[in-house]
């Protein structure tokens, strides 16, 4: 072989560099998809772990220590939303709300029990009271119509809202709308803490 046959064979690539070159690509974007399968697994084992009834909040969790404000939602892991709106001053002394339940899972959800709690409690007193007596008190006034409206089970896909309708002992009370919507085991309970004046 001469010095020119040398140089263009140096100059051409091989068909085996070639290959392999091809191979490592293929192995790194398989490698890439297993690791994105992977990822995908350990959350969705997590939220097993969970249960669907737990809540995923950005920000405040919703508990009692940490209750979401007026206007905010509850969000839980199987697709639920649950919404209580700003409270809104009447010139008699009372106050009007709204509980609106979004039904993204799959499947229809009765609103109207808990196996641990009442489904829907509006109480005086900030979330974190325990003894719920803060020396001052809330009357509901249109509880048999929130509670009618939560007796039909919510269908896939569909809203619902519960008007709420009260009447504090003062006014610039703080008042906790605890809502627990049933699941198959068990939900947690979200917590809003709202001001009434």
């Amino acid at each position: 072989m001469d010095t020119e046959e040398a140089t263009a064979a140096a100059d051409t690539p091989t068909a085996d560099g070639s290959r392999w070159f091809h191979g490592c690509w293929i192995a790194a974007i398989a490698l890439l998809a297993l690791f994105a399968l992977a990822a995908h697994a350990v959350t969705e084992f997590e939220k097993s772990l969970d249960g669907d009834g737990q809540m995923e909040q950005p920000g405040l969790s919703g508990g009692a220590y940490e209750p979401l404000g007026p206007g905010a939602t509850a969000r839980y892991e199987d697709g639920l939303r649950v919404t209580v709106s700003i409270p809104e001053a009447h010139d008699d002394g009372t106050y009007s709300l709204t509980v609106t339940y979004e039904n993204g899972t799959d499947e229809d959800l009765a609103l109207d029990r808990s196996s641990y709690s009442t489904p829907l409690t509006v109480r005086a007193g900030e979330a974190s009271d325990e003894d719920h007596y803060a020396g001052y008190d809330v009357e509901w006034l249109n509880y048999d119509r929130a509670t009618a409206a939560l007796a039909p089970p919510l269908g896939e896909d569909d809203e619902r809202t519960v008007p709420i309708r009260l009447k504090p002992s003062r006014k610039g009370i703080p008042v906790t709308v605890e809502v627990t919507p049933s699941n198959a085991n068990s939900r947690e309970t979200a917590h809003f803490q709202l001001t009434l004046g």
